[in-house]
């Protein structure tokens, strides 16, 4: 059981504190500059975890490589930008990542159909109505 909960419980933790982090960016300085050393900082421990966790020779992992790391470190900046500048605009950290949350958890439902053939089953079209009903709740005034 503690394998199929921790890897959740530390996106959920590591989330937290990302959210935290995205929204003390220094108000008046460009997001972009403030991710070229969360990137030097991300690589870095990441290359110190692929040695510790005795990850092997790096370089021949490297020659695995797909398009997926590639498109997930644009996707990355995309995340990243895009929560800086909602918290910018005025976003509360409370909604900000529910808003997002709820409309992402629709989106994969239908990505997971399309791409890997998942069910679309009642329960599924239920919970997006659900989603979009908390989403109405939470922005009420």
């Amino acid at each position: 059981m503690f394998y199929y909960i921790w890897p959740i419980a530390l996106v959920v933790l590591s989330n937290v504190f990302y959210q935290i982090c995205a929204k003390s960016v220094p108000g008046g300085m460009n997001p972009l500059a403030s991710l070229t050393v969360t990137y030097l900082v991300g690589a870095a421990a990441s290359a110190m975890l692929f040695f510790i966790l005795g990850g092997g020779n790096l370089f021949k992992e490297y020659t695995k490589l797909n398009f997926a790391p590639f498109v997930l470190g644009i996707v990355i900046v995309g995340l990243e930008v895009g929560f800086i500048y909602a918290y910018k605009a005025g976003w509360q950290i409370s909604t900000a990542s529910i808003v997002q949350s709820a409309f992402l958890a629709v989106a994969l439902i239908f990505v997971g159909r399309l791409l890997y053939g998942e069910p679309l089953t009642w329960n599924k079209l239920l919970g997006i109505l659900l989603c979009l009903l908390g989403l109405g709740l939470i922005n009420l005034k």
